[in-house]
């Protein structure tokens, strides 16, 4: 089977143009079903897997997965105590793959054609509120260091465009165009989608400020095609993204758990909230389903039912 599941991930990088991120998390996923199904986690003493495999038709055994197979899975999941949604994603992948088997002819129907895919809650995205936001934003500029402008510049960005951290530290130095007016940064979504985002003038003022006088000091003259670099004069990684945000919340006094995420968060609500229309947000998110954008307009219609509750007469 793991021939078949590393055919199937080529496909995905090569033909869906999928993200790293994305692959690895379907090699995850499926590396556990392969497991499940030739029994290397859980081998029988008389040497057939828990689901009647032998070790002996293991090469073959992704033509032998039937509706049993998958439920026998999905069982074993729920016997682990697996999370709603961890359970419904390892079962997706699953599915894609059977489709997959299906389309190249290794099955002859689709195992999985009959199975309901388990049901996760939706977590509700949970923004910061404005005030929250300008202290994150204030904060680096407390410090006077290349880093701390840097960082001020990259704060600034997320939060006026919206951007995935992935998307954030993949930029280039040709990415974005701050002068003349308007200002844009152009970045490379999922499924390798390209899209353009306004830049509004507080970002523009901290990323100017971060080329002028920080990148060439991080730098040290040498020569690097990213826009947001360490003090090594490498690319930042988003694991130092998320160390820097971390720390710089804590430092602003943010009691609220913040990830990068978060700002992306902030961002689509807080839109909304002013007045944006749902695909008009969709669009600047890069979202390639209305409904995911949908779950905003939740927290935005919560917000006007506070707002409500605390000023007409008649509901205080």
């Amino acid at each position: 089977m793991h021939d078949r599941i590393e055919a199937f991930l080529h496909y995905l990088s090569a033909e869906r143009g999928a993200s790293k991120n994305t692959i690895d998390a379907y090699r995850n996923d499926l590396g556990g079903f392969e497991r499940f199904v030739t029994g290397d986690h859980r081998a029988g003493t008389n040497g057939t897997s828990a689901n009647g495999a032998s070790a002996a038709t293991t090469t073959t055994v992704a033509k032998g997965v039937t509706k049993d197979t998958i439920l026998g899975f999905i069982g074993d999941l729920n016997g682990r105590s697996y999370a709603k949604a961890t359970v419904a994603r390892k079962v997706a992948a699953v599915k894609s793959f059977c489709a997959f088997l299906l389309d190249h002819g290794d099955l002859t129907s689709n195992p999985t054609a009959q199975i309901d895919s388990p049901r996760a809650p939706k977590p509700v995205p949970k923004p910061m509120s404005t005030e929250e936001v300008d202290l994150l934003l204030k904060e680096p500029r407390k410090y006077d260091s290349a880093e701390a402008v840097r960082d001020h510049a990259m704060l600034e960005l997320m939060y006026a465009t919206g951007m995935r951290v992935t998307e954030l530290v993949s930029l280039n130095m040709d990415s974005v165009h701050l002068t003349p007016a308007p200002a844009w940064a152009r970045c490379l979504g999922k499924g390798s989608k390209e899209r353009t985002i306004p830049v509004h003038e507080a970002a523009v003022q901290a990323l100017t400020k971060y080329l002028d006088e920080a990148r060439p000091i991080l730098l040290k003259n040498r020569t690097q095609h990213a826009l947001f670099v360490n003090r090594r004069g490498e690319r930042l990684t988003r694991q130092g993204f998320w160390l820097i945000l971390k720390g710089y919340a804590k430092s602003a006094g943010i009691a609220a758990h913040v990830t990068p995420h978060t700002l992306r968060h902030s961002f689509a609500t807080h839109l909304l909230r002013g007045g944006a229309s749902v695909r008009d947000v969709q669009e600047l998110l890069g979202h390639a389903n209305v409904s995911t954008t949908q779950v905003y307009t939740q927290l935005a219609d919560e917000h006007l039912r506070e707002v409500y509750q605390s000023v007409h007469p008649r509901a205080r």
